[in-house]
């Protein structure tokens, strides 16, 4: 014989409170009551071995307690731990996380965002430039659904926004390579670069220009945005003067290296190589890559927090935080001495 659903009635009769309630202190609401009235709903919960209907809960506090996370490639290290940190504080506020992995595909992206928006979760973070400010405001905007933009995507000025420090990471790796006597270098970057690669780029560009140096001194290499991108440029540094590389992420330069073994070549004696982001397999090439640290995990977190309050607060004004980097410093980058040493 089926067992009798246990409801939210039976919660209500058992510890003596009504209805109203049991269904305030079970959707996060306890301060309104007394930690006596709290303590025996939450016991009747667990004695009768309550279990909260997910749609009927839905329909009342309009809520689904979903947010929906969309990411360009999440075999790069960077958005594992981005959504860690985006989990982290979701989790302790009782949100469940629905990863979209959009595989750098514009049309998959566009469809995640459609279907996630149709499953009404409360909450959008999204970190891929390829979706459109026109998509969001069509999309989302328009149906009020509150959502916050961080590291490839930019704001516009019509959301929240988290992002990291990005021109002054790149003038951080350009002060670094340049304070090492290298002149001769090589930026590789992505195709078609995202906004915030294009404040990297920026920022190391005024690093030449503080140390006054020329900038048809570089030798611009867009790729693929991945290890194998970094891996197929290896010839042309090959045949260029060049003896340092500015990876604008980790995932190129470590297709950097294994280009650069293939070939006979060593890091650092050979070309310096330093990095972007410091994920954790910095610490485990060899030689361990230098690098310019931005802090994923918080980047995550803060993008999480400014959400909820996004969506406890719809009218507030736009917040946009800017998170710091700095440079680690290991063992891939090297001085080399002028001609006129």
């Amino acid at each position: 014989m089926k067992k009798k659903k246990v409801t939210i009635k039976d919660v209500a009769k058992h510890s003596g409170v009504s209805i109203a309630t049991v269904s305030l202190i079970l959707n996060g609401n306890e301060e309104k009551f007394s930690p006596k009235t709290v303590a025996k709903v939450i016991a009747s919960k667990e004695i009768l071995d309550y279990q909260p209907d997910y749609f009927a809960r839905q329909m009342i506090t309009k809520e689904t307690k979903t947010i929906g996370v969309l990411v360009p490639d999440i075999t790069n290290p960077f958005f594992n731990i981005l959504t860690r940190g985006v989990e982290d504080i979701l989790y302790q506020q009782h949100f469940v996380t629905i990863l979209c992995n959009a595989d750098l595909d514009h049309q998959k992206e566009m469809e995640y965002l459609l279907e996630l928006t149709r499953r009404g979760v409360d909450g959008f973070i999204i970190a891929s430039s390829a979706v459109s400010t026109t998509a969001i405001k069509e999309n989302l905007k328009k149906q009020n659904r509150p959502f916050i933009v961080l590291d490839q995507k930019t704001s516009d000025g019509f959301s929240d926004c988290v992002r990291t420090d990005d021109f002054h990471g790149g003038y951080l790796a350009g002060e670094h390579l340049l304070t090492l006597g290298h002149q001769s270098i090589a930026l590789v970057y992505p195709q078609d670069p995202p906004v915030n690669v294009k404040r990297r780029i920026e920022g190391f560009k005024h690093a030449l220009d503080v140390f006054q140096l020329p900038h048809k001194n570089l030798l611009l290499l867009p790729t693929h945005f991945s290890k194998e991108g970094g891996y197929q440029v290896v010839p042309q540094i090959l045949q260029s003067s060049t003896t340092a590389i500015f990876a604008l992420n980790d995932e190129l330069a470590f297709g950097l290296y294994r280009g650069l073994e293939e070939q006979g070549k060593k890091v650092p004696e050979d070309y310096s190589v330093i990095g972007y982001d410091n994920v954790d397999m910095c610490d485990y090439v060899k030689p361990k890559l230098t690098t310019i640290a931005q802090p994923i995990f918080e980047l995550g977190q803060s993008a999480a927090q400014l959400l909820l309050e996004r969506i406890q607060s719809p009218k507030n004004t736009w917040t946009e935080k800017l998170l710091p980097v700095k440079l680690e410093t290991r063992a891939s980058t090297r001085y080399i001495r002028k001609k006129d040493d």
